[in-house]
């Protein structure tokens, strides 16, 4: 018999025949047995006990469920019903991930696959973190599809695997062959791409199917490498490749990002997706965000030039003073810290008591702040103000022999005249990334 006494704030209701009468109970750990009652007569007995506790051997998983956050009444409307569409987005992407592996298994796409109900949904997918400034998922590739590990990054717009001739710095990432997949094309057009950190990769571009979590879109344009930079080494960059997901207009190829395809090829109702970036739960969806990850309101800003996912931030703050007002800021996964010109980052750190150039003793640009008084830093978006935590901010002692002082998380580049929003500040929020409407999103985690 299942374990009853371990449901806390389960309702549910048994109809029984002939007499249809409608039985309800609701149980408590402190509980024990479960009240049992008829609503209708209040008759208590062991005979209402005997036949609802039936209703539980025939149907335990019901219950079972109940402990699960997606189904449990919790405190608050609104959070249960944020659990419930997560539990939601759960299903649809079960049900398309079942509906690619039939059309993989049989050749033929299961006839339920085309119900807007499902396919129209938005698919989620659990992501790892590299060291906590790279965060990792699965894409498949070709046909028949092959499973690929990229780093998912909101500061470029190409996705890139390492191919079959690529140099020796791809050894020990899985290569793509494009003469092994039926559904490939040779663009014959060569590529190059530089990263923020110095990492460059070249190669030819092919086409090819690719999936995300059940979502497939077809003649999706890949960098097939024939040279990785050192900074795509296995001991540097642990993911296979990587998925650009900012807009076409900075795709060196350039092509149509993943996500748009997904959206013109009727994948997903519309190009958006969303970021829970966090030590633990961290979460990628297309097609729509998961509401069970966040509190209150999505508050929104307008994307004010489209290639990067570039908005005007309200203002950013140290311990409540505001430093700087209605400042353009790039919102980049790729990015650890949160950057901006040098002039800005010298004035932020001079409000900050006990802060110390860096420059000299961790690299250009870095300050330090006293450990035992990391400061409370905030920034507004869209007129509501998410504070950075502060072992967010903490970037770790500034040197085994000085444990006093502390890196912080802002640092200075030399020429920027922008502000580049990282991970330092990513992991404080859930955001959703809209492309058709070109905005972007933030909202509290849960």
């Amino acid at each position: 018999m299942p374990n009853i006494h371990g449901v806390r704030n389960c309702l549910f209701g048994l109809r029984l025949t002939p007499r249809r009468a409608l039985y309800s109970f609701s149980s408590a750990p402190d509980v024990d047995p479960p009240t049992l009652s008829d609503p209708k007569t209040g008759r208590k007995g062991q005979k209402v006990r005997k036949a609802v506790i039936s209703y539980y051997v025939l149907d335990h998983n019901l219950c079972t469920l109940c402990t699960l956050p997606s189904l449990c009444r919790l405190s608050g409307g609104a959070s249960f019903r944020r659990a419930l569409q997560g539990h939601l987005a759960q299903i649809s992407t079960k049900y398309q991930k079942g509906f690619a592996a039939f059309e993989l298994n049989m050749g033929e796409a299961h006839p339920l696959a085309g119900n807007n109900l499902l396919r129209k949904r938005f698919a989620a997918e659990q992501l790892t973190d590299d060291g906590e400034h790279m965060w990792q998922g699965d894409i498949s590739v070709g046909t028949p599809p092959q499973t690929y590990t990229v780093d998912f990054d909101t500061g470029s717009s190409d996705l890139f695997l390492p191919g079959p001739h690529c140099d020796y710095r791809c050894k020990d990432h899985k290569v793509y062959d494009p003469s092994a997949s039926s559904s490939s094309k040779n663009l014959f057009r060569s590529f190059a791409l530089g990263y923020g950190d110095g990492s460059e990769v070249k190669g030819e571009q092919f086409s090819d199917s690719v999936q995300f979590s059940g979502l497939t879109a077809t003649a999706v344009t890949l960098g097939v490498s024939t040279d990785y930079s050192s900074g795509f080494a296995k001991n540097a960059f642990t993911a296979d490749g990587l998925m650009g997901m900012a807009f076409k207009s900075i795709s060196a190829f350039p092509a149509d990002p993943f996500v748009s395809s997904l959206a013109t090829q009727n994948q997903i109702e519309d190009a958006v997706f969303a970021f829970k970036l966090a030590k633990e739960g961290s979460e990628l969806s297309l097609g729509g965000y998961n509401p069970a990850l966040f509190t209150g309101d999505i508050v929104y800003t307008p994307v004010t030039k489209e290639g990067y996912w570039q908005v005007s931030m309200d203002s950013i703050s140290t311990n409540g003073t505001h430093a700087f007002e209605h400042v353009p800021a790039i919102i980049d996964t790729g990015t650890t810290l949160i950057i901006a010109d040098k002039e800005s980052v010298d004035a932020i750190y001079a409000g900050i008591p006990g802060a110390k150039d860096a420059s000299h003793t961790i690299a250009p640009g870095f300050y330090t702040v006293p450990c035992d008084a990391i400061p409370t830093v905030s920034l507004t978006f869209g007129g509501k103000t998410f504070d950075v935590k502060p072992e967010l901010f903490n970037q770790g002692p500034a040197g085994p022999e000085d444990s006093s002082d502390c890196i912080g998380g802002i640092s200075a580049l030399e020429g920027q005249e922008f502000w580049i929003v990282g991970d330092v500040f990513c992991k404080t929020v859930v955001y959703h990334l809209d492309m058709k409407n070109s905005q972007v999103g933030f909202a509290a985690l849960a």
